[in-house]
């Protein structure tokens, strides 16, 4: 049985947040899929009987085969102050990841230089910035071991494209079923194991402190790391 494309897992008048499946789009593209962002507005427009268009402002993507939290606004005001939250590095974004190798370190932070190359849609990584690129940071920590994957926590402190799944990589440890950054495993689906599990945020209007924690998918390797 297909899991829903997304869950709400907060919601109130200015914000909207849903905890995505693996191989949803966030935004439209060339694919012509249906995104995340049109079926949240469906979502909206039928549980509050809506008529007309539905505002919804995309403050932020994760990429297609992550699974994981995704922040909507709902109103303009709230999609101002939370992209400036973003762009100003404000916002706690969590990840978890899982590897088939232990990185050398229990913990470290990793910083590189990134270029995309919009034509094959992946990142390059350098370890200088002197051909160019955008510089990526982020801090990992190995959180658990299960059977023979690596379970890390990683928090970016950069929004680059690719970023976790390319700085990993470059570090011999790609995540399990990145086939585009080196992983060896395919797995069904196109499934990624990379969740977007929480993020910390200053409410756009209440203007408190907010933490959201996504659970894991429903999936039997996932399933071994609930309760970690």
């Amino acid at each position: 049985m297909m899991n829903d494309p997304f869950q709400v897992i907060y919601e109130d008048n200015h914000l909207i947040i849903v905890n995505k499946e693996s191989g949803i789009l966030v935004q439209g593209d060339e694919t012509g899929d249906m995104p995340l962002s049109e079926m949240v507005k469906e979502y909206i427009k039928e549980k509050y009987n809506k008529p007309g268009a539905v505002y919804l402002g995309v403050v932020h993507r994760i990429d297609r085969p992550v699974s994981g939290l995704v922040l909507f606004a709902k109103t303009s005001k709230a999609l101002e102050r939370m992209n400036k939250q973003f762009q100003e590095r404000k916002v706690k974004k969590v990840y978890w990841a899982l590897v088939d190798k232990r990185p050398e370190m229990e913990e470290e932070t990793l910083v590189h230089w990134i270029k995309k190359n919009p034509e094959k849609n992946r990142v390059t990584v350098q370890q200088s910035d002197r051909r160019g690129g955008q510089r990526a940071e982020l801090t990992y920590r190995i959180k658990a071991k299960v059977n023979k994957y690596y379970l890390l926590e990683v928090e970016p402190k950069t929004g680059r494209p690719h970023q976790i799944r390319a700085q990993l990589a470059a570090m011999g440890c790609p995540i399990l079923g990145d086939l585009k950054y080196g992983s060896q495993k395919k797995i069904k689906g196109g499934r990624i194991y990379l969740h977007s599990r929480a993020l910390g945020f200053i409410h756009p209007t209440r203007k408190d402190e907010t933490l959201i924690t996504a659970r894991l998918p429903k999936d039997q390797r996932w399933s071994e790391y609930e309760g970690v």
